[in-house]
């Protein structure tokens, strides 16, 4: 297994990264392996901008609506399933290749991540109807309390990031910074990363395009079958809260729009910040 090789390809959302990964694979004779912690789910076919199904038939591709949004899952479960699957690809493959823009999964496969504990879900839908009623700042602040290390550390912005640190120090007693000693692991794999990357403006009109797209595919339909079941993490995502609240007489379907829009390039900043710092 020294031999063996998984080409990683990240970049942020709407850059190209399937077409590559795709050309790539085809070139090693490899399967794709995807780690986009939304493209996971079958009930998302258009608001994750999946691969097409020329594109699913070209190549054999993993985790792409391999599991249902009722079901929970973690980057912790990606990392087991996905190494476990690894190794039985590589005993056919020198080389695989790995493609998403979820840093988190990516990060899980190539090198571990933090023995947190598991959720406690009856505290996250504790903490998320605070959310609803007070606010995010108010959840800052307690956080800001209980553990100010990871007050300074995580992204703040990130409504989810607040809630698990919270949830995690008050479940378990240990401040959510605590479990931050984490080392390395050792792979039986080397890992080629690409990054792919545009010029910001292009990027930007290549987002804008895809919503377009998707809402022409049918986004708006896709979400109002799914609105019985917003609750669930798996839909707190961009292009589908947005049209959650839409549905909700938040905003006009063209304001709803606007923001799947914005949100999206906000998202695909966070993500070329994640990838550069790795």
């Amino acid at each position: 297994m020294v031999s063996k090789k998984l080409y990683l390809i990240t970049g942020p959302t709407a850059s190209g990264k399937t077409d590559l990964s795709i050309e790539l694979a085809q070139k090693l004779g490899s399967p794709i392996l995807s780690c986009d912690s939304r493209q996971i789910y079958k009930e998302l076919k258009i608001g994750t901008a999946p691969p097409t199904s020329s594109q699913l038939k070209a190549v054999k591709h993993y985790f792409i609506h391999s599991h249902s949004i009722f079901n929970h899952y973690t980057a912790g479960k990606y990392e087991i399933e996905a190494l476990t699957l690894m190794d039985e690809l590589y005993r056919e493959h020198d080389s695989l290749v790995m493609v998403g823009g979820s840093g988190l999964y990516a990060h899980a496969v190539c090198h571990g991540i933090d023995n947190f504990p598991s959720a406690n879900l009856e505290l996250r839908k504790e903490l998320t109807q605070r959310v609803k009623e007070e606010g995010v700042e108010s959840l800052r602040r307690e956080l800001k309390l209980l553990d100010p290390v990871s007050y300074y550390q995580i992204d703040i912005a990130n409504p989810q990031r607040i809630l698990r640190a919270i949830e995690v120090t008050l479940s378990t007693g240990k401040k959510f910074s605590d479990y931050k000693n984490f080392r390395k692991k050792e792979r039986p794999f080397t890992v080629e990363s690409i990054s792919v990357e545009l010029e910001r403006t292009v990027l930007y009109e290549r987002i804008n395009r895809r919503v377009d797209l998707m809402m022409e595919a049918g986004l708006l339909e896709e979400v109002k079958e799914l609105y019985p079941h917003r609750h669930l993490t798996a839909l707190k995502t961009v292009g589908y809260r947005e049209l959650f609240d839409y549905l909700d007489g938040h905003f006009s379907l063209e304001e709803a729009v606007d923001l799947i829009k914005r949100n999206s390039r906000r998202y695909a900043k966070r993500q070329i910040t994640w990838f550069k710092r790795y």
